[in-house]
């Protein structure tokens, strides 16, 4: 503006009709500015006022898309360190169910062996009576075979006669 100032004042020294048509044009543009001022100020101020407000609801909306994003961090974080302690406490409970599991398979396999063994020496005792009745009914048989063989081998034809009578009169005397 200061050369257009320095620029009119030396074409007043020049002469007044070089300026006439440079002062026409300055009101020109004076009256042009003002017309514009005029007629723009009150679209312009509501296209900045909206174009700030938008701008003011962006700036809010980003805000709170960031704190949901810093909210949405902490709870992921937060579950990642849950996780840590939820891996941990699983862990456990499997090694205390592991050894539950090996103490009830333990208890399971004593009883198990416990059951086998009452089961053997029951089945030995039965293979003893068996073997004793054997044995007993063995040595009856053997006895009485040896009995018989003595009694054969001492007996004599009187003996038996006389044996045979003696049954004779007792059954005589039982029948009465």
């Amino acid at each position: 503006m200061f050369f257009f100032l320095s620029h009119t004042f030396g074409m007043l020294a020049a002469g007044w009709e070089d300026l006439l048509p440079t002062l026409a044009r300055l009101i020109n543009l004076l009256v042009f500015i003002g017309l514009m001022y005029f007629l723009l100020r009150r679209p312009l101020g509501e296209a900045f006022r909206a174009r700030q407000e938008g701008i003011r609801r962006d700036l809010l909306r980003a805000e709170e898309e960031r704190r949901a994003a810093v909210a949405k961090l902490e709870e992921v974080e937060g579950r990642l360190a849950r996780l840590d302690a939820e891996v941990e406490a699983i862990r456990a409970q499997a090694q205390r169910e592991a050894a539950e599991e090996r103490e009830r398979i333990e208890r399971a396999t004593e009883e198990e062996v416990r059951k086998i063994r009452e089961q053997a020496r029951r089945e030995i005792e039965s293979a003893a009576k068996a073997a004793r009745a054997e044995l007993r009914a063995y040595t009856a048989e053997q006895s009485v075979r040896l009995a018989e063989e003595l009694i054969r081998s001492e007996i004599r034809p009187e003996d038996d006669a006389h044996l045979v009578n003696e049954y004779v009169e007792e059954l005589g005397g039982v029948g009465r």
